[in-house]
């Protein structure tokens, strides 16, 4: 009965515009994930940059300004409305991504040589994520706007879901096209895909109302004074820097992964690799959700930590293709663990009073995540595996020894568990302790 229930809410409870929004986002992450699948190996290899810089340009660039950028592109969003910024957002990652893919053409070669191609790549990559910062603030607020108390955690439970399987298909468009046309193409293949979206956009979108009751649109000074308020929340940004560590390991999937079963598993086709996480979370996370819901979120969130740390351990200790399969399984039910109870964390942690603005610092871990991991992602590859230039692969002096480069990425997951257990025992608010005392 509750099945049909939760049937009958999706064909009648959501809007039009819910549903165009989220079709909307769901083909947005498709060219995501496809251009992220490929996009460290694109940079170090096509453009020659080398994983270095490929990784720091990447990760601690790029990504960095996608989840950051947000914090400031909401009150853009508010103020312009979504329609106007998601047109906003398609126009540029349109551009973006076509000139990041011209960088490795031959047609772009005179611009790189022009330029410079770090010059060229920084440029590119910042434009693109300019367009990206404002994605998030107009599809989660379009969820917002179009549910209702009632509606919205089955909304959102959409929305979620929506972005795991672009994650999970992204790669696997990717795919074919590289192997078909070259990797360049994947790149023109996802502007192709925002220029359509922009198309949808203006054809299928309509602006969702604004709640009479809704607060005056914050200035962009109230923004950066916000800023202050939340960064002085000591335990606020403790709790946030401790949780970037779970991030650092993710990223690495897409940083130094694909290098690794390539050149050292051998296996060609990494962009199926780095979809277990994504199909693996989608299978586990209702089960997994369910047994979470009986630990505290510290506890939850810690064990998560946890398993995710073991799985680069089994990685560096079992180095097949298998044990690689197996342990981002691992990782994905860590991550399966934690990621519901976080956010209602971070609202717990938040003074009643501003929930709304510590809730848009939700994603920093995940920015500052990304810049570590793609600061150290190149001289792992550099220094365990090696480089490929003009299509040969020449190995490092410690590429015998490869495997134990998880080892590293294990680490951080061993401070980070050990930070979020001091936290909890030393600085995690008293209200959340007591109650685990009682239980």
């Amino acid at each position: 009965m509750q099945h049909a229930g939760v049937l009958t809410t999706m064909r009648t409870g959501f809007s039009r515009t819910f549903w165009v929004a989220n079709v909307i986002e769901l083909f947005e992450r498709f060219a995501y994930y496809a251009s992220k699948a490929i996009l460290a190996v694109f940079v170090a290899e096509q453009v020659g940059l080398g994983p270095e810089q490929a990784g720091f340009l990447v990760g601690s660039l790029f990504n960095t300004l996608l989840y950051f950028l947000p914090i400031l592109a909401g009150t853009v969003v508010d103020r312009y409305g979504f329609r106007r910024s998601l047109m906003l957002c398609f126009a540029i990652f349109a551009l973006g991504y076509f000139l990041i893919g011209l960088g490795g053409l031959p047609a772009g070669q005179p611009l790189v040589e022009a330029l410079g191609a770090r010059t060229y790549m920084v440029l590119a990559l910042v434009v693109t994520a300019i367009g990206g910062s404002l994605i998030k603030p107009s599809i989660v607020g379009t969820v917002a706007r179009t549910t209702t108390e009632q509606t919205k955690s089955l909304g959102y439970s959409i929305y979620y879901t929506l972005v795991n399987i672009g994650g999970a298909v992204g790669p696997l468009l990717a795919l074919p096209v590289r192997e078909n046309v070259g990797i360049a193409y994947v790149l023109v293949m996802s502007s192709a895909v925002s220029l359509l979206l922009l198309l949808a956009v203006v054809l299928f979108f309509k602006e969702p109302p604004r709640p009479a009751d809704a607060k005056p649109v914050p200035s962009m000074g109230q923004v950066l004074a916000d800023m202050v308020k939340v960064v002085a929340n000591a335990r606020f940004m403790a709790f946030l820097v401790i949780f970037s560590g779970f991030w650092a390991m993710f990223w690495q999937i897409f940083y130094s992964l694909p290098f690794y079963v390539r050149d050292v598993l051998g296996f060609s086709r990494f962009e199926i690799i780095e979809t277990v996480d994504a199909w693996t979370i989608i299978l586990v996370t209702v089960p997994v959700t369910a047994l979470a819901m009986k630990l505290r979120p510290i506890v939850a969130m810690t064990l998560g930590f946890a398993l995710a740390t073991a799985s680069w351990f089994v990685m560096g200790t079992f180095p097949t293709l298998t044990m690689t399969i197996v342990a981002i399984m691992i990782f994905a039910v860590g991550e399966s663990l934690q990621s519901p109870r976080y956010y209602a964390y971070v609202a717990d942690l938040a003074p009643q009073e501003q929930v709304g603005t510590y809730m848009g610092y939700a994603f920093l871990p995940i920015a500052i995540g990304t810049f570590v991991a793609g600061w150290i992602a190149g001289p792992l590859v550099s220094h365990y595996i090696g480089v490929r230039t003009d299509g040969v692969f020449v190995p490092s002096a410690n590429f015998a020894t490869a495997h134990h480069m998880w080892y590293w990425v294990g680490a951080i997951g061993v401070v980070s568990t050990l930070l979020m257990v001091t936290y909890d025992r030393f600085i995690a608010p008293r209200h959340e302790r007591a109650s685990a005392a009682g239980a």
